[in-house]
């Protein structure tokens, strides 16, 4: 297996391959958005870290809301938001982002956030902010959080969780061997406890995790981090290809064909989590309102149209 480095000079995968072609951000769903999203003064994770599938999802009037700034403490190899000293806390951000989401006329919301180290609750207080804020002015909208790992502080994720999100997201993002090299500053076993955690503390909400495929994780590796997140009672996998920001980030190991990812979407749906998103484009909150339909009435239908 090749080794990853911390800045490699090419990718050992090759050429992109054709089916990692994703639609141009262009239409004028698209153009709307933008104009929202700047007059609102508010970041998207679609913009900050160079999502493929912005084009897509835009033109559908899905955005995933990034609170807390645009400016992580940590320095993920494969992330392409912006490394840094943090930003001030904007109080005055949940209000704006349930704006935009009723602007938008959402039924699903999905709110993240850089990882805030420098804060005692990690963020947490805007993270449950921002959900009563979306309750207050659109009832009727589902709400998912991908949260970062508080630095596995039970008392930060509870802030969360008392403000009752529908779905609680965080993602493990690779295997357990690679995670000193692609996640810098976090520990595979305390993102796992704090999943275990969520669901201990509200047995009926759906939990949800993903992982990427390319960085040189081998199918046993895949397989067994899949395991791990359902022993950890996690409801809800997406599985997606690490796409490289730039040549300062990590390097591009392999690229998995689209019948391994439907493959690896009927493992997972045989070890028993109840939707299982799979394929080259797929992200934790790509078509997150069909993982939340697919709950609802029982029937999982990820699939790897993506590619």
């Amino acid at each position: 297996m090749v080794p990853i480095h911390a800045k490699p000079l090419e990718n050992p995968a090759g050429p992109r391959p054709r089916w990692l072609l994703a639609p141009a951000a262009t239409g004028r769903n698209y153009r709307r958005l933008k104009q929202l999203v700047n007059e609102l003064r508010l970041h998207t994770v679609c913009e900050s870290a160079a999502c493929p599938n912005i084009g897509d999802c835009w033109n559908r009037r899905s955005a995933t809301f990034m609170i807390l700034g645009n400016v992580c403490t940590r320095r993920c190899g494969f992330c392409a938001v912006q490394k840094g000293p943090p930003d001030s806390l904007d109080y005055d951000e949940p209000r704006r982002v349930a704006d935009a989401i009723a602007r938008m006329g959402l039924r699903h919301a999905v709110i993240t956030s850089v990882n805030r180290d420098d804060r005692a609750d990690g963020g947490a207080e805007l993270f449950a902010m921002t959900i009563r804020a979306i309750r207050d002015r659109l009832p009727g909208c589902s709400v998912e959080v991908l949260v970062p790992d508080f630095q596995g502080s039970r008392f930060a994720m509870d802030i969360v969780l008392e403000a009752r999100p529908d779905i609680l997201n965080h993602n493990v993002e690779t295997v357990p061997r690679l995670y000193r090299t692609v996640r810098v500053g976090s520990d595979y076993r305390r993102s796992l406890g704090m999943l275990r955690y969520a669901k201990d503390v509200q047995p009926s909400m759906p939990t949800k995790s993903g992982i990427m495929l390319g960085l040189g994780e081998t199918g046993r590796e895949i397989r067994s981090t899949m395991s791990d997140l359902r022993d950890h009672g996690v409801d809800i996998l997406t599985v997606g290809q690490y796409l490289r920001p730039s040549p300062d980030h990590l390097a591009i190991q392999r690229y998995y064909a689209p019948g391994e990812f439907e493959e690896l979407r009927h493992h997972g749906r045989r070890i028993g989590f109840r939707h299982v998103e799979s394929g080259a484009l797929v992200r934790s909150s790509y078509h997150a309102g069909e993982g939340v339909e697919a709950l609802r009435t029982g029937e999982s239908v990820g699939s790897v149209r993506r590619e």
